[in-house]
């Protein structure tokens, strides 16, 4: 048995005299530490109260307290007239202090200690960064966010006297006002005929995406995407054990042709598309197009996963009605967000679907992730009736067309010797094509020296292939103009 003397209890009992947590419970929860990792064995005398705050340079009864706690929790045995000792029996205990050491009951191991599968599939690198500029993969300005509104709106409903109804259980499908809010909103943005049956609140697309093919897609499974595609859908695909297959896009968005001649000789179980502005490349999927789709789905019984991820920003025209507005044999699945329209911080998205698939996603998403946030989906539910959604909307468009207009501009004057671009129509991005000889990876890392971030994420580059997407969206004028120097700069010296 090892005597208090010998336990070097200054190196177990580290203590943070800064840290917000009470000097007691600091030291009683070293010494459970050392219990439970085997360094004070059963039966191991501790130090008497005096002593050990004497050690510590603590108060006595800081002490005391701590043991108090620790008996009371069943850790040690206070004997009267025969000290303190450890009670709590610890089989996977060090062998002997000869090999203790402190750093071991102030660190959480590096690694497991059982094996288990590492998806090389799912191994993408972050895009995250410390610089000032950024070009991203198309997300909004947080600061054109109505975040006072949104606050406003939240923490009233936090206020109100009837307000546990959001704080507990609820539908798994989403809050209910929520959701017959948001139905209106698409019947009038998109040309839906929905109700809130028909939709399942997610936070964000990329949920969607995931619990749509949870259900729909079984191990082998063929799944058509565009060649490019959302590289995240197709992790998703292939981690529910579908088969990939890619077909050809072109300035009319996705080859319906191509489509059907797979679909002759191939059973497709489901199609994934963004229609909109297509991934990455922003082009429209034609209005013709769409109409064809439609007619294979229902001819070749695949279904349409549609992923209309900035439906809000379009610049040159009104947008084309998404493929859901005209389903009329019940094919498309269709998923969208307010991630791009306000904050992709601010996780709220939905699926919609008729109303059986809608129940059955429910079920499911019940196991995962209970339900939405019942008080944001409330309070964003008020805005949209209220309209602050909508005129928010109508404002960044604006500002996002003006800044479409300037990067074209830009591109045009620094860059056109170095790529070709056609000006999307909407969304918050450009494809870009590079000449060939221009090594896009040296470029990124010059620039991030230079304080931009031009993440791997939007670089294309491949023997056939030699493109950007750069997203625009959260950088305003002057950052662009800055931005864009610094790129034409660093593309010069490289070239």
């Amino acid at each position: 048995m090892n005597s208090p003397v010998e336990i070097p209890f200054k190196n177990i009992i580290l203590l943070d005299r800064l840290s917000g947590t009470p000097v007691y419970l600091q030291v009683a929860h070293k010494l459970i530490n050392a219990i439970q990792r085997g360094v004070l064995a059963n039966g191991a005398k501790l130090p008497g109260t005096r002593s050990l705050a004497e050690i510590l340079e603590v108060h006595r009864k800081t002490v005391v307290a701590a043991y108090q706690e620790l008996d009371a929790q069943g850790w040690i045995e206070m004997r009267p007239n025969k000290g303190t000792y450890v009670t709590y029996s610890s089989e996977n205990r060090y062998p002997g202090l000869k090999n203790f050491r402190a750093e071991d009951l102030v660190s959480y191991p590096r690694e497991t200690g059982f094996a288990f599968e590492k998806s090389m599939l799912l191994d993408r690198p972050v895009s995250v960064s410390n610089v000032d500029l950024e070009f991203t993969d198309g997300l909004p300005d947080v600061r054109l966010a109505p975040m006072d509104k949104l606050a406003k709106a939240y923490s009233g409903v936090l206020r109100r006297k009837n307000n546990r109804k959001y704080l507990g259980y609820s539908h798994a499908e989403g809050n209910m006002y929520f959701r017959e809010k948001l139905a209106g909103y698409l019947n009038n943005t998109r040309g839906l005929h929905i109700k809130a049956e028909n939709i399942l609140t997610t936070r964000g697309v990329q949920m969607g995406i995931y619990l749509a093919s949870q259900l729909l897609i079984n191990k082998g499974d063929r799944v058509v995407v565009a060649d490019l595609s959302y590289y995240t859908a197709n992790m998703i695909f292939q981690k529910a054990g579908a088969h990939i297959l890619s077909i050809p896009v072109d300035e009319q968005g996705i080859s319906v042709d191509a489509l059907r001649k797979l679909c002759e000789t191939t059973p497709v179980r489901l199609l994934y598309i963004t229609p909109h502005h297509h991934y990455p490349t922003t082009v429209t999927l034609s209005a013709e197009r769409r109409m064809e789709l439609l007619g294979l789905s229902v001819k070749f019984g695949f279904i349409i996963l549609e992923d209309d991820h900035d439906y809000d920003f379009h610049y040159n025209s009104s947008p084309v009605l998404p493929l859901a507005s005209a389903d009329r044999a019940g094919m498309v699945v269709y998923v969208g967000s307010f991630c791009k329209a306000l904050a992709p911080g601010l996780r709220s998205g939905y699926l919609v679907a008729p109303a059986d698939l809608i129940t059955e996603l429910g079920k499911f998403r019940r196991i995962i992730d209970r339900q939405g946030d019942l008080m944001m989906e409330q309070a964003l539910g008020e805005l949209l009736d209220e309209g602050e959604v909508q005129r928010h909307i109508k404002k960044a468009q604006k500002v996002y067309h003006q800044r479409r207009d300037l990067l074209e501009t830009l591109l045009n004057a620094h860059l056109s010797d170095y790529l070709t671009f056609k000006s999307p129509p909407g969304g918050l991005a450009f494809w870009t094509e590079w000449r060939k000889d221009i090594n896009l990876m040296r470029v990124s890392k010059a620039c991030l020296k230079r304080n931009l971030h031009l993440p791997q994420t939007l670089l294309f580059q491949t023997g056939k292939l030699s493109a950007v997407r750069l997203g625009f969206g959260n950088m305003n004028e002057d950052e662009m103009r800055e931005a864009i120097l610094i790129l034409s700069e660093v593309v010069a010296q490289e070239s």
